[in-house]
């Protein structure tokens, strides 16, 4: 059995180290970017972010949804729903001792379709491309799942 610091040591999972921090920070990234939304098109969620901005009646008006502060709330959900899982399997795919090309591929598909989907989410771009660079995202995911499972699993 390999120590644990040869595998933390090894190039897969400085790979996987490098590539979560980015898709964390990206994801981070969304907090501040739904607040700045929040404040530019004056569209609160709670009565005590609006106090900061009108009082009485006038209040009332910016206790509101808006469809690009929503936007962003959703892709940032999306980022949630997919990032985290991408994490666990990741850090269990980098520690299983794939071949460096092979977990590179997958973390690059990963990172690249994680950034993409936030472009075409935002901007918005038309569909399909949100949906293949989603697709994609999640393919990568389950491509390394499918190679935990089959190799390392002994039923």
């Amino acid at each position: 059995m390999a120590d644990v610091t040869d595998l933390i040591d090894s190039e897969v999972f400085q790979a996987f180290a490098t590539y979560a921090t980015i898709v964390l920070l990206k994801m981070m990234l969304m907090s501040p970017l739904t607040g700045y939304c929040r404040m530019t098109r004056k569209a609160f969620s709670n009565p005590e972010d609006v106090a900061m901005h009108a009082k009485g009646d006038d209040a009332k008006k910016y206790l509101r949804t808006d469809a690009t502060v929503e936007r962003v709330r959703r892709c940032h959900l999306n980022d949630l729903e997919n990032i985290v899982p991408f994490l666990g399997i990741g850090l269990l795919y980098a520690l299983s001792g794939p071949e460096l090309d092979t977990a590179l591929f997958h973390f690059r598909i990963f990172v690249g379709s994680r950034i993409c989907h936030t472009f075409s989410y935002l901007v918005p771009l038309p569909q399909p491309c949100r949906a293949v660079s989603w697709m994609a995202g999640m393919g990568a995911t389950f491509s390394m799942a499918y190679r935990l499972l089959s190799t390392g699993l002994r039923l």
